[in-house]
């Protein structure tokens, strides 16, 4: 009898472990899909897929690298539809070579295609007061700021990492 139930809380176990191994990608996938932010590029890294610095997905999108504060590291970018999300740990200004200012939120989102980051959220430029930047487009050597009014500034201003310098308020 007791062999029989050694047998039997053997294959019992066995088949339940196995089961619960079985689960682990599942769950991997679970926890990516509702992790929010910065942390979901571990989940990334753990399955296998690395996310390629922000800085090179501008370029690659003809975009200026230094867009964006240089702590904007985390960033959630779906190819299929083209939305970015980028993550900044706090509200900050970032100045420019050519004298700009943007002001950026903690998340900035926007559609991302060649040469446009458009429909943005999150980020302002002062032109006389603070203004929503709506579309960012290159063209050549300039990038066109979209606010109430189209903004025309160098591309070599944007080209370099800056830091942010935080702000009170968005």
């Amino acid at each position: 009898m007791d062999q029989i139930l050694n047998k039997v809380g053997s294959y019992w176990f066995n088949k339940k472990a196995s089961k619960e191994i079985s689960s682990v990608g599942d769950d991997i996938n679970s926890l990516s899909s509702s992790i929010e932010g910065g942390a979901k590029w571990l989940v990334n890294k753990i399955k296998g897929k690395m996310q390629k610095p922000l800085p090179d997905l501008l370029q690659e999108y003809d975009l200026p690298a230094g867009l964006f504060p240089r702590d904007a590291t985390n960033y959630e970018f779906n190819e299929e539809t083209g939305k970015l999300t980028v993550f900044i740990p706090s509200i900050c200004e970032v100045g420019y070579k050519d004298s700009s200012v943007l002001r950026f939120f903690t998340s900035v989102t926007g559609y991302l295609e060649k040469g446009k980051l458009a429909d943005i959220e999150g980020m302002k430029t002062k032109i006389l007061v603070w203004a929503k930047v709506t579309c960012i487009t290159t063209e050549g050597s300039k990038v066109h700021f979209t606010t109430s009014v189209k903004k025309t500034r160098s591309r070599d201003a944007y080209e370099v990492l800056r830091d942010g310098i935080g702000v009170d308020k968005f």
